[in-house]
C-alpha cells in the first residue's frame, strides 16, 4: 500500500445557471475524445449556443491551435461576465450519479491533489504527446479543468466513510437532475459539512486509484503541475490539482467495452490481402450482431473487419513468427496476448505499415459509428473486444501500460456538470485531516 492516499479536495464548482440556458440536457457534452467529429460536434454546437462542446473542442476557420484556445478563453470569460456559468457560494466535494436502463453509478467530483508517489493512481495506457500538449495549452488558456476524468478505487464492504456521505447525500435535494439524449439520468449534489468532508478525507487517504478514463488529462494535469511549480517552499498552486470524479468499483462495478479502429486510408480488400499470409481469414455472412458475437467467442487474437457494416471477416490465428518478431518479450505474457498489442505491433505496424497519428487511425467508442466511417471514408473498420478489468488492473499494478485506446470504462462522466476554474486563488478548501 502506499505512503500517500488520494486527497480529495472541495472546490467552488462553476456551474450553468438553469435559467439561462436551454436545457440542462442540452449545453453537455461527452467526453472531448467522445464526440465523434465533425457530425457529433456539429450536433453538438447547434443543440444550444451555450455548449461545453465550445470549450473543450474550439475551432474555427483559422487552422492555429492557438487561434482555437483563445477563442475557448474568450467564450468562457463571456459566459461568466454574463452569468450563463456562475460560481457556487461554498467549496463543495460534488457527488454525482448516473442512472441508466442497466447501470447505476454514483461518486465523488473534486479537485484530486496530484500525488508525488508512483502507485497512488494507476494509469493502464499509453498518451500521445502531441494530445496532451494540445489539451495543456486549452487548459492553460482557459485557466480551467472543463471535465473530469474517471478514476475508480476499492472500498470498503461496509458503508462508511465516503460511501456513506454518498448514500447520505443522495436522499437530499439534488443541486441538478437532468437527462441526456441517450437516456442517461444525471443528479448531482455538494457536501460542505466540515465533518463529512473530514469522513471522506480519512477514508480516501488510504487508498489508491486506478485511471479508468482520461489518461490524456491526466497527463496533462502532471505537466501543467510543473509548469505552474510554486517559486517558494511550502507553496500551493490552484494547479497542483485536477478534476476528476472518483467511483468506488466495489460498489458500483465500471462496464468495460472497446475502442474500434477505423483506417480510412486502408481499403478493406487490400487489408485482408497484406493479412491473409500472417493471419487466419474468414468471411463471416451473418447481420452485425451475429457476427460481433462470433468474435467475443473467439480464442486467442481476433479482429472483425468490414468497410460497410453488410460484410464481415474475422482475422484470428496470428503466425507465431509473426508475433515473435513483432511483439515485445520484455513485458508480461497478460500485456503481450492483448488484442491492442497484437494490433498495433504486428498488424499496424509491420504487415499494413499504418502509422499511428491522427487521420491514420480513428478511435471510436460506438461499433455503429465505427462501421459508418469506415464506409464514408472507403477505408476498414477493425472492432475489437473489451479487456477484463481484472487485467487492466493486474497490469497497472506491475506498472505496466497498455497499448493507448485499449479500453473504455464507463459510464463515463457528462461533460459541463460542473468546471473547476484556476484563476482565482482562495477558492478551494483544504483537505480536512
Amino acid at each position: 500500500m502506499a505512503a500517500e492516499g488520494l486527497r480529495l479536495t472541495p472546490f467552488r464548482g462553476l456551474r450553468y445557471a438553469a435559467d439561462r440556458v436551454g436545457s440542462l440536457a442540452a449545453v453537455t457534452s461527452p467526453p472531448y475524445d467522445v464526440v465523434v467529429r465533425p457530425d457529433g460536434l456539429h450536433h453538438l454546437e447547434t443543440a444550444d449556443p451555450y455548449n461545453i462542446v465550445r470549450l473543450i473542442l474550439p475551432h474555427g476557420p483559422d487552422g492555429s491551435p492557438a487561434a482555437h484556445h483563445a477563442k475557448a478563453a474568450r467564450t468562457l470569460n463571456e459566459w461568466r461576465e454574463s452569468g450563463v456559468l456562475r460560481r457556487d457560494a461554498r467549496p463543495a466535494l460534488y457527488v454525482y450519479e448516473q442512472r441508466t436502463r442497466s447501470a447505476l453509478q454514483r461518486g465523488l467530483v473534486g479537485a484530486l491533489q496530484l500525488p508525488r508517489s508512483e502507485g497512488v493512481v494507476l494509469p493502464h495506457e499509453e498518451v500521445i504527446d502531441e494530445v496532451v500538449a494540445d489539451r495543456a495549452a486549452l487548459m492553460e488558456a482557459i485557466a480551467a479543468n472543463p471535465e473530469p476524468l474517471l478514476l475508480s478505487y476499492r472500498g470498503a464492504a461496509e458503508a462508511t466513510g465516503a460511501a456513506a456521505v454518498i448514500d447520505r447525500a443522495v436522499h437530499g435535494t439534488p443541486l441538478l437532475a437532468t437527462t441526456t439524449e441517450d437516456g442517461t439520468e444525471h443528479r448531482l449534489w455538494a457536501v460542505t459539512d466540515p465533518a463529512e468532508l473530514a469522513e471522506v478525507a480519512a477514508d480516501l487517504a488510504h487508498r489508491t486509484a486506478l485511471i479508468a478514463d482520461g489518461h490524456h488529462r491526466w497527463a496533462t494535469y502532471l505537466r501543467l503541475r510543473e509548469a505552474h511549480a510554486p517559486a517558494g517552499p511550502g507553496e500551493r498552486s490552484p494547479w497542483d490539482s485536477g478534476l476528476v470524479l472518483l467511483v468506488d468499483t466495489d460498489r458500483y462495478p465500471l462496464q468495460v467495452q472497446a475502442i474500434h479502429r477505423v483506417l480510412p486510408r486502408l481499403p478493406l480488400h487490400r487489408a485482408l490481402a497484406l493479412a491473409a499470409p500472417h493471419f487466419r481469414v474468414r468471411a463471416l455472412h451473418a447481420p452485425l450482431p451475429q457476427a460481433a458475437h462470433t468474435l467475443r467467442e473467439t480464442p486467442g487474437n481476433a479482429y472483425l473487419l468490414t468497410e460497410d457494416g453488410e460484410t464481415f471477416h474475422l482475422l484470428d490465428a496470428p503466425e507465431p513468427r509473426l508475433l515473435a518478431r513483432t511483439v515485445r518479450t520484455d513485458r508480461p505474457e497478460a500485456w503481450r496476448s492483448l488484442d491492442a498489442t497484437v494490433l498495433h505491433s504486428a498488424l499496424l505496424d509491420s504487415v499494413w505499415h499504418v502509422q499511428d497519428a491522427p487521420g491514420t487511425i480513428e478511435y471510436l467508442h460506438n461499433t455503429s459509428a465505427a462501421v459508418a466511417k469506415a464506409a464514408s471514408w472507403g477505408g476498414t473498420a477493425v472492432l475489437m473486444r473489451p479487456v477484463p478489468e481484472s487485467t487492466v488492473r493486474e497490469l497497472a499494478e506491475q506498472g505496466v501500460t497498455m497499448p493507448r485506446k485499449s479500453t473504455s470504462f464507463g459510464p463515463k462522466p457528462a461533460t459541463g456538470l460542473v468546471l473547476r476554474t484556476l484563476d482565482e486563488t482562495g477558492t478551494e478548501g483544504s483537505s480536512p485531516s
